[in-house]
């Protein structure tokens, strides 16, 4: 199959993270650590737990801040053996990731636009442009800082691809199987749409953690990915 699904944690304790991992098992190898995780679940540790059980971590901490600082602060997180690493993606902050991850196997991810945002949204942050076209332009200065992929809304991955070219990834949240709820995501498409528009990984939280059944519904994404209709 093309494509990678990637189960956000998105819990506040630790052994609800655990809870989650141990229920979807064998269905799920990559798992999102982002702020909630990270900072309420001791998702650092957790991180490194799972890395040493031969799982794949993704740190979505979307760092910036003065060139050493992140410089070094990616250091740390390829020191783990951690998959992917979020970096907010102005210019300046990805050269100096790119330089901190010189030599590991962690692929640094710009975020473009984040889901939850419209051009209303961007218009009320000060950029002179479109949702579209600040993605367009996220994109372009990704490719050249040479890092190894963007994170945008699936809408854009397309466009995103153009731009970037075959190689690098392309990490999207904002992902619903059919008949999820949206929630707070402005700007969404089923598993299935999102890799056919040239998606890579394809990132799903609220729909796994807060199912019954976590690797039921994991397992429906994952049909949904492989263009079928199962359900279990």
């Amino acid at each position: 199959m093309s494509g990678q699904l990637i189960v956000g944690l998105d819990v506040d304790t630790r052994g609800e993270a655990e809870a989650i991992i141990e229920a979807l098992g064998d269905t799920v190898n990559f798992y999102k650590i982002g702020y909630q995780c990270f900072y309420g679940a001791d998702g650092y540790a957790l991180g490194k737990a799972l890395i040493a059980a031969g799982k794949q971590v993704f740190f979505d901490l979307k760092l910036l801040d003065i060139d050493n600082t992140v410089e070094k602060g990616v250091a740390a997180i390829a020191a783990t053996g951690a998959a992917m690493l979020t970096v907010h993606a102005y210019p300046q902050c990805m050269r100096a990731a790119v330089r901190g991850a010189a030599g590991s196997g962690l692929i640094v991810l710009g975020v473009s636009v984040l889901t939850s945002m419209d051009d209303t949204d961007v218009a009320e942050a000060g950029f002179a442009r479109d949702t579209a076209g600040l993605v367009a332009l996220r994109a372009q200065q990704a490719h050249d800082a040479g890092i190894g992929g963007l994170v945008c809304a699936p809408h854009e991955a397309t466009m995103v691809r153009q731009i970037i070219g075959s190689t690098m990834a392309i990490v999207t949240p904002g992902i619903r199987p059919s008949g999820a709820a949206h929630g707070d995501q402005k700007r969404v498409m089923s598993p299935r749409e999102a890799l056919d528009a040239g998606s890579t990984h394809l990132v799903v939280a609220r729909p796994i953690v807060q199912a019954p059944d976590p690797a039921a519904a994991a397992r429906v994404i994952l049909a949904e990915m492989a263009g079928g209709t199962r359900l279990a």
